[in-house]
């Protein structure tokens, strides 16, 4: 039998071979820094986190009584924010006239309560737009230190006893300009269809526009140690063996919804070679 999850991810998978991104109005963008390194997957319990990639570095630092973001929902965010930026070419973006409105932009259904997605969604836009961002470069020869934060200034009307109630002010985020160069000069494309399908698993999300980067331009094959793979993934797994499951788990998810990726597992780590790109622009 196949579950609900299941059927969605290989009902988009198959919208998503039978018509391309641009053409079906999917056509997303993440910002290239939060790809290369990326967030926590849960709730870290510490104000300061830290993901390394080769030379690269994306270390967060969060106000103690906010605290850092997680899981899908701020990925989701990210996506929403990076493509809205490429695509109006504009600082100032506007959320919508309801809250029910944007989060049917990011494939979520309202509900409330405690645990329901209009709270999660409120704390971890908290989240993302508190926390201080440092991307570090490092080599023999030269370091580069680039601090940013998401947004300088947001103003966010929640109606959760009625999110379809429209208010009398709009909700809108003014990027950072520093963010807002970093996602307008060289954007990540990816195919929201893609991110809608894979949305419960935030290891999935990351993998996937990785691997739509770093396909993009792989000349050669390479293999990728799980070490490395570790320290840019999955940085609060208890143990490597967790990590080589979760992500082997992942990729599946991935090569369902991305089927032209050549990415294979092998006891030393991950397989890459040249792939076709998964989204033509």
């Amino acid at each position: 039998m196949i579950n609900k999850t299941t059927e969605k991810l290989l009902a988009e998978a198959v919208a998503i071979e039978e018509e391309a991104a641009k053409e079906a109005g999917a056509l997303g963008f993440m910002a290239r820094a939060m790809v290369q390194a990326t967030m926590p997957h849960r709730d870290p319990k510490t104000n300061e986190f830290e993901r390394r990639n080769g030379n690269y570095t994306l270390t967060m630092l969060a106000p103690s009584k906010t605290g850092l973001p997680y899981g899908t929902i701020p990925r989701l965010l990210l996506a929403w924010i990076s493509t809205e930026a490429v695509r109006t070419q504009s600082k100032t973006l506007v959320l919508g006239d309801t809250l029910s409105e944007f989060m049917r932009q990011l494939d979520l259904v309202p509900t409330g309560g405690r645990w329901g997605t209009i709270t999660r969604l409120r704390e971890q836009a908290k989240r993302l737009f508190s926390c201080h961002i440092t991307l570090g470069y490092s080599d023999k020869d030269r370091d580069r230190i680039k601090n940013i934060t998401i947004v300088d200034d947001c103003c966010l009307w929640w109606t959760p006893a009625d999110p379809n109630q429209g208010t009398l002010w709009t909700s809108t985020i003014e990027l950072n300009e520093k963010f807002y160069q970093e996602v307008r000069t060289s954007p990540v494309p990816v195919d929201l269809r893609a991110l809608k399908a894979l949305k419960r698993s935030p290891l999935a999300l990351d993998v996937y526009c990785w691997m739509g980067y770093r396909l993009s331009y792989l000349k050669g094959t390479t293999v990728i140690p799980w070490p490395l793979l570790e320290a840019q993934f999955g940085a609060d797994y208890a143990r490597a063996d967790n990590f080589k499951a979760a992500f082997g788990e992942a990729l599946k998810k991935v090569l369902t919804v991305y089927p032209e990726a050549k990415a294979l597992p092998t006891p030393q780590g991950l397989q890459l070679k040249p792939s076709p790109v998964h989204i033509a622009r």
